[in-house]
């Protein structure tokens, strides 16, 4: 990082973190943050419209799932690669051609025709996007000043937690309205503008392709298997019964061994992909726990919310956008104001209040009805937008303080992988969980429904006289309507019970990132640069 200097005439060779507000600075910090943001957007943007798009290529609804797995295994398998890749090929040109590469394949997807085709160019996509992730929070804190941080890693919140609340809403308009290839297209606007910042404000640093010979190769491929066949079980692992697919099963077990590997020679390298050792510092250490918590929650409500929705509302990728985008407004409100509550307040009882209002947020959706739709969604998701908004950017401050330069790849790397690797666990686990507590729910309600029981005949014996008397003619017909009525209501019952549940899981993994949060110092620099 320390190639990265500015060019002015009157000083040609002082790093960038020494002038951190002129222009060219704050114009690679901007162009990379908006990279990262678009790489997050295309996680929630496709999930939107995922129907639609397997209905254009032929894809089955399960084979339909790997669209979006493609692009996370790729996604999740180079966030840790990048902080090495951009000391091989320098940060220019690294996050240049990743950039580039990403608004290529990304107007590629919007003109595949088969399955196989868009998992490909889908890959592809994500592997050029996720180095946009970690390599925006390097420059962060790498290249601004302590004082300067907290305004660059707010920036960066808007990629982490505005990016996936606004994603729904952006992905159902455009679907609906102009079709699902322009949930591609829409990269390229705000695309090309991030190459031309990124050209005009990182400066040409001489590639070391030398280290490529002397890299962490063994950590590199058993990292690579390990995340992609652990992110391929999370993703597909309900959809196959988990351990009693042998798909499932042996997968586990190279994710497995292959991470154990991965652990070994990290601790044993003396040139590892990724220091490790930064995990024991207390603060990175419990700001990864509780990033991973956030991670889970984050993305879990971000996918949870579009499914009750859906399933329990039948709202269609429009309507669900339009309730959803009260998870982000308020975020893009809030955001440019917490680097100045940073100032004012300990940042540690901003995350705190952070992930109590995240916590608060769900508990509000733990007795839901049929009648629980977009205005009583209204709060808690206000309340969610509020908490994610405060609780991002002061705990990032927090867990990298006093990262040093040479470790600030590997910790950009950890720090952002975790996260995402939360969200996938946080993901798989929901999907478990709804599914498993709507079975429960559904034994215990229709234990409750019986022929021989004089309430459900009587139910059964008016809704049946209801048929008769409004177009079904036959007696038997009505009785059997009714009871499918019955039955459909009792499985709706079921499922708001286990939603309600699943809100609840969210909040309880929240109150213990928060736990976390509390075990966090405060670090010095953080507290001195704040009277700037």
């Amino acid at each position: 990082m320390a190639a990265l200097l500015i060019s002015t005439n009157q000083n040609r060779h002082i790093p960038m973190s020494h002038a951190a507000s002129t222009f060219r600075v704050w114009c690679a910090v901007v162009a990379s943050t908006l990279g990262a943001f678009m790489a997050v957007l295309n996680i929630q943007i496709v999930n939107a419209s995922l129907a639609d798009i397997q209905g254009a290529i032929g894809a089955g609804k399960d084979d339909g799932g790997w669209i979006s797995t493609s692009y996370l295994i790729a996604e999740i398998v180079v966030i840790p690669l990048s902080g090495w890749l951009a000391r091989v090929f320098s940060v220019r040109n690294y996050l240049l051609a990743s950039a580039i590469l990403f608004l290529v394949f990304s107007v590629a997807c919007a003109f595949a025709t088969n399955l196989e085709q868009m998992i490909a160019l889908r890959a592809v996509q994500g592997f050029s996007g996720g180095a946009l992730i970690p390599m925006a929070f390097t420059i962060i804190i790498t290249l601004l000043p302590k004082p300067k941080q907290p305004t660059g890693l707010a920036l960066f919140a808007l990629s982490a937690t505005f990016a996936p609340a606004i994603g729904p809403t952006i992905g159902g308009y455009l679907t609906e309205n102009y079709g699902w290839e322009f949930i591609f297209y829409v990269n390229l606007v705000p695309g090309v503008i991030m190459v031309v910042m990124l050209w005009a404000s990182l400066d040409r640093a001489p590639m070391d392709l030398r280290m490529l010979a002397k890299g962490d190769w063994l950590g590199i491929v058993t990292m690579a298997i390990g995340l992609a066949a652990l992110q391929t079980v999370l993703e597909e692992g309900n959809k196959e019964d988990w351990f009693g697919s042998d798909f499932i099963a042996r997968l586990s077990i190279v994710a497995a061994i292959a991470l154990t590997l991965f652990l070994i020679i990290e601790f044993r390298s003396d040139h590892p992909l990724l220091n490790l050792r930064l995990l024991a510092r207390r603060n990175f250490g419990f700001g990864i726990v509780a990033n991973f918590l956030l991670g889970m929650a984050l993305f879990g409500s971000a996918f949870i919310l579009p499914i009750y929705l859906s399933r329990v509302q039948g709202y269609n990728s429009q309507q669900i956008g339009a309730v959803l985008a009260w998870t982000g407004i308020p975020q893009l409100l809030l955001i440019p104001l917490v680097p100045r509550l940073m100032k004012l307040f300990d940042v540690r009882l901003l995350i705190i209040l952070g992930f109590a209002l995240f916590a608060a947020s769900n508990f509000m959706n733990v007795y839901m009805t049929v009648d629980y739709a977009s205005d009583q969604l209204f709060w808690p998701n206000v309340v969610r937008a509020i908490g994610q908004a405060l609780v991002f950017t002061p705990l990032s401050a927090v867990a990298t303080a006093g990262i040093e330069e040479q470790n600030a790849g590997s910790a950009s790397s950890l720090f952002n992988m975790m996260r995402n690797l939360g969200g996938a666990v946080g993901i798989a686990s929901l999907q478990t969980f709804l599914t498993k507590r709507e079975q429960f729910h559904s034994n215990i309600l229709t234990n409750s429904i019986s022929a021989f029981d004089e309430i459900s005949r009587n139910r059964i014996a008016k809704l049946a006289a209801h048929y008769l008397s409004h177009s079904v003619s036959d007696q038997a017909a009505a009785t059997h309507k009714a009871i499918v009525t019955i039955a459909l209501k009792v499985r709706q019952q079921a499922n708001i019970m286990a939603f309600s549940d699943t809100f609840f899981l969210m909040g309880a993994a929240l109150v213990f990132a928060l736990v976390a949060s509390l075990l966090l110092k405060k670090p010095g620099q953080l507290s001195a640069g704040g009277g700037h």
